[in-house]
């Protein structure tokens, strides 16, 4: 792994992208969740999942969403899990308090049989759905219905890659839009 000298890179977003070239992106053949083969594969968790990363995207969607009110940060784990943990903490220290919940994939089947962890989220809060990759949308569309079953608002979904291939038009389905901070093109 190379390391990206912050001193030639201006923005937040410039070195985020070059750091998400460097670490994430890889052109290479395999199986997405979805069944489909892809030429290329990213894997947002290998940036999200450090210091730097976790900061730069923390730090880019909270400028995203400084106006809007929000609540809770939330979705669907795995891919979410490292971004809600550095809003959170980030938000906290910008204050811009947010609550955290992580949507299960199904429901616990003991303890307390849940299927989103966290804070209990108001029926009259303001959620942000935020996810790693999208490419069909149906890990965000499954915590947008977790969400929407115990009555919040979902106020802005945002992505940090979208592959392009039918999320955008999925969630639009729902009645939400979904943002991305770079798009597949960005990393052609």
């Amino acid at each position: 792994m190379k390391k990206i000298s912050c001193a030639k890179i201006q923005s937040s977003k410039a070195l985020l992208l070059a750091i998400l070239k460097n670490r994430s992106f890889q052109k290479k053949q395999v199986v997405l969740s979805s069944g489909k083969i892809s030429d290329y594969y990213f894997d947002g968790r290998v940036t999200s999942l450090t210091g730097e990363g976790a900061y730069l995207i923390a730090d880019i969607i909270l400028e995203m969403i400084k106006n809007d009110n929000i609540d809770a940060v939330g979705g669907l784990t795995l891919g979410a899990d490292p971004i809600i943990g550095a809003l959170i903490s980030l938000g906290f220290k910008k204050n811009l308090p947010l609550a955290g919940f992580i949507v299960r994939k199904e429901k616990k089947k003991h303890g307390m049989q849940k299927l989103i962890e966290g804070p209990l989220i108001e029926k009259s809060g303001r959620v942000l759905i935020v996810d790693d990759v999208v490419t069909t949308g149906a890990s965000t569309i499954q915590a947008i219905k977790a969400v929407r079953k115990q009555g919040a608002k979902i106020v802005r979904v945002i992505a940090v890659v979208d592959r392009l291939e039918g999320a955008k038009q999925n969630i639009k389905k729902l009645g939400l839009k979904l943002e991305a901070i770079f798009t597949i093109k960005d990393f052609k």
